[in-house]
């Protein structure tokens, strides 16, 4: 059952990292994986918090602040350092590869891209979705981008970032929910203020 998954992991690896390649793609996928790219995207999310809610919002920047954390040390020191699986770079069943970038020398297995950003999404989309629903499936976009930049760039393999998007939704989804038991009036304060408006 193990070798069948891995087969098939080394499979689409071949398939995104290979047979996908062009020079549009070597751009805009070495471009999208860059954390300092998304910096206008982080600072757009401080500042609608601070615009929308005040001196709480550095309550709610805390709690998000705290899960990244939490994703990132889930993925990066707790199952990587027990699966230690090698990147694709260092793997020796790997035929072809294409490395975009430097090839890390952290273990491969979970990406902490794809767990951090999908906890990131997963969180603002439940948290801020429900008042702003058209959020959901640009950073669920976003963060899926993200991840298959990593399996294009040659250093996670698809397996990788499947997990590691699980895991960063179930981390994502907890937060939201301690973020509700415990700022929700908060929430609930700024609901209001929308309806009245």
């Amino acid at each position: 059952m193990l070798d069948s998954i891995l087969n098939i992991d080394y499979y689409l690896f071949e398939l995104i990292n290979q047979k996908m390649s062009n020079p549009f793609f070597d751009f805009f996928l070495k471009w999208a994986r860059n954390e300092y790219v998304w910096i206008p995207l982080y600072v757009f999310i401080i500042s609608f918090l601070i615009v929308n809610y005040k001196s709480k919002s550095y309550f709610l920047l805390l709690f998000i602040i705290l899960t990244v954390g939490c994703s990132d040390l889930v993925s990066s020191r707790l199952i990587k350092k027990n699966v230690k699986r090698d990147r694709p770079c260092r793997n020796e069943h790997v035929d072809a590869i294409t490395v975009r970038v430097k090839c890390g020398r952290a273990y491969s297995f979970t990406s902490s891209h794809a767990t951090n950003h999908f906890a990131i999404a997963t969180l603002l989309s439940l948290t801020f979705g429900q008042y702003f629903n058209r959020i959901k499936w640009p950073l669920f976009s976003w963060a899926a981008l993200i991840s298959i930049a990593q399996v294009y760039v040659g250093v996670h393999f698809p397996l990788d970032v499947f997990c590691g998007a699980l895991v960063g939704i179930a981390i994502g989804y907890l937060s939201s929910k301690l973020m509700h038991k415990y700022f929700g009036y908060i929430l609930e304060e700024k609901d209001k203020s929308l309806v009245n408006t």
